[in-house]
């Protein structure tokens, strides 16, 4: 089994062709090339001389020449003007703080997602302080939409919680300041707490509840008989 490579591409520096390239690899060694400068095929191996002849008589030298310097060239400007938009945006993040509640040893996390570029800092301190023990700042990952999000996470006792202001501090380029976000001395997620949610749901399922029992209260003693119908 033998394996041939090829790699070729060009180079272009504010709107200036500064390099194009054309090589061909044979069993993991050099073996011919295109040298832009004069026009012809180099051949670094003796079995490659045959070929340089075949290439050169059909004009192969002069087709990839052009297209190095000028298509090669043409499509990188285009692909370079339509993504710079997207390379030069910027997105600030959307920034969560919450508990989890299911781990083992309570944990705080700061969540950051839909940024853009992918460079995000996030740091905690209490009570206005950096802290950095029990720490963990996860991998940042990508969104399916090109954007990116970030997570870390703060190992604190329930009680300290209570007694010390936590906050996570996010730093992103697309922000003119840091971006803090407190942690909830009852939890959740920055807006109201678990216990309030909890009380407002049991109070709509009494109030449909009772409101239920006073329809079949009423149909009961209203003397209501059902007609069955005419034959």
């Amino acid at each position: 089994v033998h394996t041939l490579q090829r790699m070729f591409g060009c180079e272009c520096d504010d709107d200036v062709t500064t390099g194009g390239y054309d090589q061909y690899g044979y069993d993991g060694e050099d073996f011919i090339s295109l040298n832009l400068t004069t026009g012809t095929w180099t051949a670094v191996k003796l079995q490659a001389v045959t070929i340089k002849h075949t290439w050169e008589s059909k004009g192969y030298n002069k087709y990839w020449k052009n297209f190095l310097e000028r298509d090669c060239i043409d499509l990188l400007k285009y692909y370079t003007s339509y993504s710079r938009d997207t390379l030069n945006r910027k997105v600030p993040p959307e920034v969560s703080v919450f508990q989890k509640h299911s781990s083992p040893s309570p944990e705080v996390v700061c969540h950051a997602t839909g940024f853009f570029p992918k460079a995000l800092n996030i740091t905690w301190q209490k009570d206005g302080e950096d802290v950095h023990e029990d720490v963990e700042l996860r991998e940042t990952l990508p969104n399916q939409d090109g954007s990116f999000q970030k997570r870390s996470i703060l190992k604190v006792p329930a009680e300290e919680l209570q007694k010390h202001t936590y906050t996570c501090v996010v730093q992103h380029s697309s922000l003119e300041k840091e971006l803090v976000r407190e942690v909830p001395k009852g939890g959740g997620s920055g807006g109201a707490p678990i216990a309030v949610i909890i009380a407002v749901v049991a109070a709509l399922i009494t109030l449909v509840t009772v409101v239920a029992g006073i329809v079949v209260w009423k149909k009961k003693n209203s003397g209501f008989k059902s007609v069955p119908p005419k034959p």
